[in-house]
């Protein structure tokens, strides 16, 4: 954490020497983005005698934007959906990628280092999702279920192109149907509840630089602490890099952190290599 925190300091540092005082052309327009992509990879063995197991691993994702801003106030709106099946030596497919992030901030342009700010985020699965430890799988998400629901209400730094923050006070809902473990109050033993309430702080950090020519880094951090609890964080980090081979195919690294102590007391990781396809629709 305390090498990513330098990283991105050394970004302000480095960003802010090429700002611009040139005008910007994009004022009092709406301006959207629609990026899709599959992702694929796969190994087959033939009389192979050291081992090995055939598998099939494909990921279809969707990066949807929209951007307003004008003298007073800036609006941005991401949705990112990403959704991925792995097949196992002829096994039946498991889903391996199931979610759907929606991410929306409105600023005031203050005339300040910072701008105020609130935002609305909503945090949930595509489909229902398993749990493969067990000889057959267990059903433990579906849509909405559980759904992680925050707004925020701070201060946000946007004015550089590679890096954006904000930090603010944050009410976040986490609302469930049959999946109650996400929701339940461990204090209370009479019943699951389907909702959960907290207050606490919140930080989102998005940067996303130009490593080369064709090499391009993103990274979104999300922090999170409850006021009666301010010493425990859940973290979410996503990571992605993107080798451009050419306009439409790519080789992507991504790897994933996450520690939350309500669902685990051990972080947890994923990291992927794969080859995809991506094709700009707007």
């Amino acid at each position: 954490m305390v090498l990513f925190r330098n990283f991105l300091t050394f970004s302000f540092l480095i960003s802010s020497i090429s700002i611009s005082n040139t005008p910007d052309s994009t004022l009092n327009q709406w301006i959207p983005s629609l990026v899709g992509g599959l992702n694929f990879s796969q190994i087959a063995f033939s009389n192979w005698t050291k081992g090995g197991q055939n598998s099939i691993n494909w990921t279809l994702n969707g990066d949807f934007d929209l951007n307003y801003k004008n003298e007073i106030i800036g609006f941005t709106t991401k949705i990112n959906t990403i959704y991925g099946r792995t097949k196992l030596n002829g096994n039946d497919y498991r889903t391996n990628e199931n979610e759907i992030y929606l991410d929306q901030v409105l600023s005031y342009h203050a005339n300040w280092k910072v701008d105020p700010f609130i935002s609305n985020s909503i945090q949930t699965q595509i489909t229902t999702g398993y749990d493969y430890e067990d000889e057959k799988p267990v059903k433990v998400a579906d849509f909405f279920d559980p759904a992680i629901i925050t707004q925020s209400l701070g201060f946000t730094y946007d004015k550089l192109t590679t890096v954006q923050t904000r930090l603010g006070v944050a009410f976040q809902h986490t609302t469930t149907k049959k999946y109650r473990k996400y929701s339940d109050d461990p204090e209370t033993q009479e019943k699951l509840e389907s909702y959960k309430f907290e207050t606490g702080v919140e930080s989102v950090t998005n940067a996303k630089f130009n490593l080369d020519k064709n090499l391009v880094a993103e990274s979104k951090l999300i922090l999170f602490t409850r006021f009666e609890e301010i010493k425990v964080w859940d973290v979410r980090w996503d990571n992605k890099m993107i080798a451009k081979i050419n306009s439409w195919l790519n080789v992507i690294f991504t790897y994933n952190f996450i520690f939350k102590k309500s669902e685990s007391q051990t972080a947890q990781m994923k990291e992927a290599w794969q080859m995809g396809v991506t094709y700009s629709f707007i």
